[in-house]
């Protein structure tokens, strides 16, 4: 199986199905990728946060500062849901741009379904260690 580059480049340049996430990350396109998983219009990278309250404004700056933003972007929480902070909400709704939180199961669920209709979806994805 390939493994990825390091966080800031892009190794894979389309979205692709996710095959499986856990063990700290995501399989999908004959590679596995270990760590939490950015996906826009341009390919699939690696995004820097680990865990749910490392989470920053700054680490949306691909997806806010892109010439052409995502309609919506569904953002993997971890194992457990939580609510983006109110700054967070309130610089997505900014750049019309909706933000739709859940967990990362759900959000790698609902990612493959909209990818396989053809949609144009984004997807922010923080790796879990365990599937449930």
């Amino acid at each position: 199986m390939q493994r990825l580059p390091e966080e800031g480049s892009r190794f894979l340049p389309e979205r692709a199905p996710i095959d499986s996430y856990g063990n700290g990350g995501f399989r999908f396109a004959t590679m596995s990728h270990q760590g939490s998983l950015l996906i826009l219009a341009d390919g699939m990278h690696a995004w820097r946060p680990v865990v749910f309250a490392d989470v920053t404004l700054a680490d949306f700056a691909a997806v806010l500062g892109a010439r052409i933003r995502p309609g919506f972007l569904l953002f993997g929480t971890g194992s457990q849901m939580h609510l983006p902070s109110a700054p967070l909400r309130k610089a997505f709704a900014d750049h019309g741009v909706a933000l739709e939180a859940m967990t990362t199961g759900a959000a790698v669920r609902t990612y493959n379904i909209l990818l396989a209709e053809k949609r144009d979806v984004a997807a922010a994805l923080l790796a879990v260690e365990t599937v449930r």
